[in-house]
């Protein structure tokens, strides 16, 4: 089986910051959790996957397509789905017109955008605002519109940075439901540093340190990287000391990181 995502050797550069260093990952259908400190690089590894930034240096192969190519990046982007951190939107919109828009551009046949709006707009529990301008809702609200927006083309590949940022923890576990319910039949991509998110919802784990892959596994290989460690008493979880542990045992095993690779996202 093709693999959804190949990356080898990926650099991105941002100026004198090296936000990844020869990057190598690849990742089939499920839902993949990607984890990491702050200025890790996983903004910035999501961004090329998205393919709205392209790398310094090396190869990425997205659903069997060279994305280095500009005659191919047009499919790709048909079928891929991508919220970033912080998304643009038209607050004059509704929730349907902006979903829609998407769609548009997403260049779905008209005959299908109507009810996959819908679909899209009821899986993240907005039935009931579906003509709400997008000014009038709350910020988890709109942070739903943004997952609406992802998800309305049924991408075979989906790309989710902090998605449950300003989502209350009822969403939170809605949304958990939702992820495993699309890794069913696609690979998504989640980045986000709430660990917990990845315990309940992923089934693979890749955490990045300085660009570099710090650990890929299983989440219950990271949790059991965390049962070797006794718990403090302060209410950690096994897979939040195995997560600590495995940036631990990678900042032993590789040399000191310059000051020139700090400030990545």
């Amino acid at each position: 089986m093709i693999p959804t995502v190949s990356v080898t050797g990926l650099t991105v550069r941002h100026r004198r910051t090296v936000a990844l260093d020869a990057l190598d990952l690849t990742l089939g259908p499920g839902v993949h959790g990607l984890l990491g400190p702050n200025g890790a690089g996983k903004t910035s590894l999501i961004r090329v996957l998205a393919t709205v930034a392209a790398p310094s240096a090396g190869r990425l192969e997205l659903l069997g397509l060279d994305a280095g190519a500009h005659r191919t990046r047009s499919e790709i982007r048909r079928r891929l789905g991508y919220l970033p951190q912080e998304f643009g939107y038209y607050p004059g919109f509704t929730v349907r017109e902006f979903v829609a828009y998407v769609a548009w551009l997403k260049e779905m046949p008209a005959a299908r955008a109507a009810e996959a709006v819908r679909r899209a707009v009821e899986r993240v529990g907005l039935g009931d605002r579906t003509d709400a301008k997008l000014k009038t809702l709350s910020g988890g609200m709109v942070r739903r519109v943004g997952i609406a927006q992802a998800i309305v083309n049924e991408p075979e590949l989906l790309l989710l940075d902090e998605p449950t940022a300003g989502l209350d923890p009822e969403q939170r576990v809605e949304f958990r439901s939702l992820l495993r319910e699309l890794g069913t039949t696609a690979t998504v991509v989640v980045s986000t540093h709430l660990v917990e998110d990845v315990a309940a919802a992923c089934s693979e784990v890749t955490l990045i340190e300085a660009g570099r892959v710090a650990f890929r596994g299983s989440t219950a290989r990271l949790s059991a990287l965390g049962e070797e460690t006794d718990g403090p008493g302060d209410g950690t979880h096994a897979i939040e000391r195995g997560y600590t542990n495995a940036l631990r045992t990678h900042r032993a095993a590789v040399p000191s990181v310059p000051a020139t690779r700090g400030g990545a996202r």
